[in-house]
């Protein structure tokens, strides 16, 4: 979780991350993608993929489905996103009159309170508190930008009034929908730490226990929440009754206090940039800026990889070596070197350029692991005074792929951080905890450390939105998973698996998963690749066994001269489907 833990700390935040991780109920491997000619939404969830390809087939196009997707995804998927999250999303919008497609990267990363300093998560001695002192209650929770964001991305692009959007879910939650058991298993699995009220009193009987799979569950409160935003846009959120409900959960809780006040909802803002795109091999690989890490370190791992002949190297303990050690190069340096960039001067365009990354990729020996890894020197750094940051982020995060009609597609990532957020229900809604993404101990070795908690900041964040173009710059995949930092060994790996391996995107979702972030290389449990343990660890490797449950949902596209041809890949490990015309 954090730069220095206890060994306390490290087992509840352990016991809290792998409720995300497991992979329940299984699934059996399906390894023929999904297809469609003109429309596609592949979703974590049947129920947000259906309310996504139902705007669709009203005349929508990929935002407005997103924005459906998302409110659906907030009622049925709570442990994992909402609208009282965050979101990266990129959109690619395909010219009506014919000219070059853009794409636009938008931001609605959660921000600290005003009143947030460094030492907010440190104990009266001065030492980090454990994830459980402050995961839970108000102190963790971010200002969300869910809803911000994608009220944005409606105003400069959508095609349907934003009130249509709100009806899948606002029938859902009015009528019920059946608890499924991955969301059973883990509101069981949850009991213990279920000690928010109206938490408790929302998703447990009166003795305790979680509602079984199968029941129905209304959330009329939601309803109403839905009602008043979609009459009203997303300003309710951020100033108001509504707005006030959440400040006031936030700050009086049976928790933890926290620090939000309405002038932090009233001033918070979502964001439009350009993407961070960089060359792989015959493509152009897209991603979120900062304060996703997720854009910078996936293609810094790719980089790395250009010089090697992956293709030759498929199936092999080899390909695993190599990934893993470009893997571990890159967070190294994600973690020494990324934060929010309105408060750390990173280094991006360096850690991208060509010379550098040809300069780290002349660490990896074919043959044979580095015994340690450190982040690397790039050009025209500035004076740095920062010490390396620790893995905060947990894997409580959803991502969903869509492809429209007119051409237009969106990948967005979503997330409320550890499982069920911080467990503040206001408006029928979860509330997050992504402040815990901040590095617990602000400083090390007498340096500040770049992703510290500070007044008005962003916590760094993994997720990884993702398109990948190719040499005419057509949009070829849609890509991206849960995950917590993992998502950036998942995106990648997925990619390699398309682009090098000649997978299609279901076999490359599906596909057993290998991590490696500092000195272990991660298997996949129950998979062939354990298998390559020996292999691996003659290489110098340190090999375990995992349950590596990500979320990859994506679509590749194939052009034709008559048309395309949309492929979606669902992700075995969860509940999700592809759905499409």
């Amino acid at each position: 979780m954090h730069f220095k833990r206890t060994n306390a700390m490290a087992a509840f935040a352990a016991a809290i991350a792998s409720l995300a991780l497991l992979a329940v109920p299984a699934r059996a491997q399906q390894l023929v993608p999904a297809r469609a000619e003109q429309q596609m939404v592949v979703a974590a969830n049947p129920h947000a993929a259906e309310a996504g390809i139902r705007i669709l087939r009203s005349g929508g196009n990929a935002i407005d489905a997103a924005i459906a997707v998302q409110l659906v995804l907030s009622l049925v998927e709570p442990q994992s996103s909402g609208i009282g999250g965050g979101a990266f999303m990129l959109y690619l919008d395909a010219a009506d009159d014919g000219g070059p497609a853009t794409i636009t990267a938008y931001e609605g990363r959660e921000t600290a309170p005003v009143a947030a300093t460094p030492d907010m998560f440190l104990d009266e001695a001065g030492r980090p508190q454990s994830f459980g002192a402050v995961g839970f209650g108000g102190l963790a929770v971010g200002v969300p930008g869910a809803l911000r964001m994608l009220e944005l991305a409606h105003r400069e692009h959508g095609k349907l009034p934003w009130a249509d959007l709100f009806a899948p879910a606002i029938e859902l939650a009015e009528n019920g929908f059946e608890i499924s058991p991955r969301l059973y298993f883990l509101l069981d699995r949850f009991a213990g730490f279920a000690r928010a009220r109206a938490f408790r009193a929302y998703f447990y009987d009166a003795g305790g226990k979680p509602h079984p799979t199968g029941y129905r569950l209304k959330n009329p409160e939601y309803a109403e929440t839905l009602k008043v935003l979609a009459a009203n846009g997303a300003e309710p959120m951020y100033s108001g009754a509504l707005a006030a409900a959440i400040v006031d959960a936030i700050q009086h809780n049976t928790l933890v206090a926290g620090r939000m006040t309405l002038e932090d909802l009233s001033a918070y803002r979502a964001h439009a940039s350009a993407p961070l795109c960089t060359p792989y091999r015959d493509w152009r690989v897209c991603g979120p800026q900062l304060p996703s890490s997720g854009g910078v370190a996936v293609q810094e791992i790719l980089g790395m990889l250009q010089p090697f002949d992956l293709a030759a190297a498929k199936g092999t303990p080899e390909a695993i070596h190599l990934v893993a050690e470009a893997s571990r190069l890159a967070f190294a340096d994600r973690n020494f070197y990324l934060g929010d960039p309105a408060f750390v001067d990173a280094p991006v365009a360096g850690l991208l350029s060509r010379g550098y990354l040809d300069e780290r990729a002349a660490l990896i020996e074919p043959k044979s692991a580095m015994q340690t890894v450190a982040p690397g020197t790039p050009p025209n750094l500035a004076a740095w005074n920062y010490a390396p940051s620790g893995f905060s982020d947990l894997a409580s995060t959803s991502h969903f792929s869509i492809a429209d009609r007119f051409g237009n597609a969106v990948a967005m990532t979503t997330s409320v951080q550890g499982t069920f957020g911080s467990q503040l229900m206001v408006g029928g809604f979860v509330l997050n905890n992504q402040l815990t993404d901040f590095s617990f101990e602000p400083d090390a070795d007498g340096r500040p450390v770049a992703n510290r908690p500070e007044s008005g900041k962003h916590p760094l964040s993994s997720m990884t939105p993702t398109f990948v173009l190719d040499r005419d710059d057509r949009l070829r995949l849609i890509i991206g998973s849960p995950g917590g930092t993992r998502i950036i060994n998942y995106v990648t790996q997925a990619i390699v698996g398309v682009l090098d391996w000649g997978l299609n995107v279901q076999e490359a979702v599906a596909a057993p998963h290998f991590v490696a972030q500092q000195n272990v290389i991660e298997l996949e449990e129950d998979t062939g690749l354990i298998a390559e343990t020996e292999a691996l660890e003659a290489l110098g490797h340190r090999a375990v066994a995992r349950n590596l449950n990500s979320g990859l949902h994506g679509i590749e596209i194939d052009y034709m001269d008559n048309g395309r041809v949309l492929w979606g890949g669902v992700d075995p490990r969860r509940e999700g489907v592809a759905l499409g015309d």
